[in-house]
């Protein structure tokens, strides 16, 4: 019924100084933060938001995280999160992310994977019919 080949949103952030460590780099533990605003802006672009997922009774928690480290960011650099889906939800959702930094050279890979749970059974469940809508309008 539904079909991805993929969908990808750009947002820039720049480092605060609140996310290097005691060597001026980013800290490697903010590189899952700078996922999650890459995540929330992906799907705010689709016209979803995390706040609505859950009014709408569904959790997604975070159930494998990888990050590749390739280069160093540093305090004030203005980052470039790019953030894909390569295939569509099902039970589970999975986002892909390459980071470059202001000289366009990419600095971090990364995959999020997060389950959809039914808040009120505490199950997995399918993705919501809505947000594969969302998807699948914006591939169109």
């Amino acid at each position: 019924m539904y079909n991805c080949n993929m969908y990808n949103f750009e947002k820039k952030i720049r480092v605060r100084y609140a996310e290097t460590d005691q060597m001026s780099y980013v800290y490697y533990g903010v590189y899952a933060q700078y996922y999650e605003v890459g995540r929330v802006e992906l799907l705010r672009s689709l016209g979803v938001s995390y706040k609505t997922i859950e009014s709408m009774g569904y959790a997604l928690p975070v159930v494998n995280l990888n990050i590749n480290y390739k280069k160093p960011a540093f305090y004030d650099d203005e980052l470039t999160i790019k953030t894909s889906i390569l295939k569509m939800p099902t039970s589970k959702i999975t986002f892909f992310y390459k980071i470059y930094n202001e000289e366009n050279y990419l600095i971090n890979t990364g995959k999020v994977t997060l389950a959809f749970i039914n808040n009120k059974t505490g199950r997995v469940c399918s993705a919501p019919d809505f947000i594969l809508d969302k998807l699948q309008t914006k591939l169109q």
